[in-house]
């Protein structure tokens, strides 16, 4: 069947230009932008990964904000069954387990996810999402993100960075000051010289951070340690030549930071920006309550 968003002509031709059993199509300029909101499956302890609960709270925050003209899909607990859930999309966030375990580097999804950067869908990481083997999705994501976690190169420490100052960038708009303690990682393996990355935000990591220990491994890793003094981009954005935006975001450990104001700001302001809908001059406006940030936890035992 035909996607009512695309023609005939537009279909076939992503058939025969793809090898995978899903065409991957997007839908035309000047419909509605959709926007694909991928939860994991549970993961680590309660209160620590709750991709389902964290993203549907963001989806809510959205819905309720009213943005004109965009259309959000919800998918909980890991890849979707119905690939077709992928067409006519416009942008992905991805929040999830990474590494060896990540979504995209199982089957022939690298080459769907490939498919569709290449026709500007844009793309959002965020936390463990950002780690991909340097062999397996580490170049994809360099081109996708910009940069991605490297196991034993990047690093994982719990931390409490301050964001006191931002680029004049559309995802920073609102957003004031903060700092809240998250497992931030750092020292992503970037594109050569950062080519295209615009660091958004970013902080000095003490001496003590660089020392460790990390999550895993502990470390602490020589190269980090040299590194001392110098401010760390622990969420950043990039223009793709091929029209679509990626960007990465390294917090999200703990379920509790999305209540921070700022913190949701700034990812919410990302979500718009990647699907290309003008992010509001105050930013994506939100309010969350204590009971709904105790919603859709995943069942791990005691919390």
């Amino acid at each position: 069947m035909v996607h009512a968003n695309v023609s005939r002509r537009e279909f076939l031709a992503a058939v025969a230009g793809s090898a995978m059993s899903l065409p991957a199509v997007i839908a035309a300029e000047g419909d509605s932008r959709k926007l694909l909101m991928i939860a994991g499956t549970p993961s680590h302890g309660p209160g620590d990964h709750e991709f389902n609960a964290g993203t549907t709270l963001l989806r809510n925050c959205l819905e309720r904000a009213k943005i004109p003209g965009l259309q959000t899909v919800l998918q909980l607990n890991g890849w979707p069954k119905d690939e077709s859930v992928f067409h006519g999309i416009h942008a992905i966030f991805l929040y999830c387990d990474g590494g060896g375990g990540h979504p995209f580097i199982q089957k022939n999804r690298l080459q769907l996810i490939g498919d569709l950067m290449k026709q500007g869908v844009g793309l959002m990481c965020a936390h463990f999402a950002v780690e991909v083997p340097k062999d397996r999705g580490g170049p994809e994501f360099k081109e996708w993100l910009g940069g991605y976690y490297e196991h034993e190169y990047s690093v994982n420490p719990i931390w409490v960075p301050r964001f006191e100052q931002f680029p004049d960038h559309p995802i920073c708009r609102g957003v004031k000051p903060f700092a809240i303690r998250d497992e931030w990682y750092f020292n992503m393996r970037w594109r050569d010289g950062m080519k295209g990355v615009v660091p958004i935000l970013s902080a000095k990591p003490s001496d003590a951070v660089r020392d460790g220990p990390y999550v895993y491994p502990r470390g602490p890793y020589r190269h980090i340690q040299e590194a001392k003094g110098q401010s760390e981009a622990v969420m950043w954005a990039v223009e793709r030549e091929d029209g679509g935006r990626g960007v990465g975001f390294t917090g999200g450990h703990f379920h509790v930071n999305w209540a921070d104001p700022d913190f949701r700001k700034v990812v919410l302001n990302a979500l718009l920006w990647i699907t290309k809908i003008d992010v509001p001059k105050d930013g994506v406006p939100s309010h969350v309550s204590e009971k709904e940030m105790k919603e859709n936890l995943d069942p791990k035992g005691k919390r």
